[in-house]
């Protein structure tokens, strides 16, 4: 058997990947467009992962996560994650993140205060950016100040953060951002007079 193995599997919003090794899972999926770009994604991710059945503990990872797609309640607490290679800092904040309550969601400077680090806001946003456990770390549950729903991490396919809250029955919690406000920060000044 190889040292990590990869699964590729239905859910209600297309197919998603998971990947694993000894220790625990090392990557989450959320589909891409087509079916080839989330294989591609996972085989650039993990290259060294060949696709096979998924042993028992990553099976009812599948089914969690499966079930909390559908909308359903899923507890993914207990799946166990192969932080090799993971920063400390990050792992602190997945931690952390894990803990936020479905249909729940909380602000990047949040996070940063509640594990006393106030400064570091940016940190924790580039944490959970990077974030390759997508669903089992509700990355999704994170928000911008004042509601924002951003982009997920590059493991979250074409799916947004606000598709994922909307699952999770976490309606009016989050805002988007007009075109107005993406452009008006780097929109140059009107000359006066």
């Amino acid at each position: 058997m190889a040292a990590r193995g990869y699964s590729i599997f239905d859910t209600a919003i297309g197919r998603c990947g998971i990947a694993w090794s000894h220790a625990g899972v090392v990557g989450v999926q959320l589909p891409e467009a087509r079916e080839i770009e989330t294989r591609k994604r996972l085989f650039r991710l993990y290259p060294d992962a060949r696709e096979q059945r998924p042993p028992p503990d990553v099976e009812i990872a599948i089914e969690a996560i499966t079930a909390l797609l559908r909308g359903e309640p899923s507890d993914l607490a207990d799946v166990a994650l192969d932080l090799d290679g993971i920063p400390a800092f990050h792992a602190r904040v997945y931690a952390f993140t894990r803990r936020i309550p479905r249909g729940e969601t909380i602000t990047y400077g949040e996070i940063a205060a509640k594990l006393r680090l106030s400064g570091a806001v940016h940190s924790v946003a580039q944490a959970l950016a990077r974030n390759p456990f997508v669903i089992i770390v509700p990355c999704h549950r994170v928000l911008e100040a004042g509601g924002y729903a951003d982009r997920i991490s590059p493991y979250g396919g074409v799916i947004s953060k606000r598709r994922l809250l909307s699952i999770e029955g976490a309606r009016g919690t989050t805002t988007s951002k007009t075109l107005f406000d993406v452009l008006l920060p780097v929109a140059p000044p009107r000359p006066q007079g």
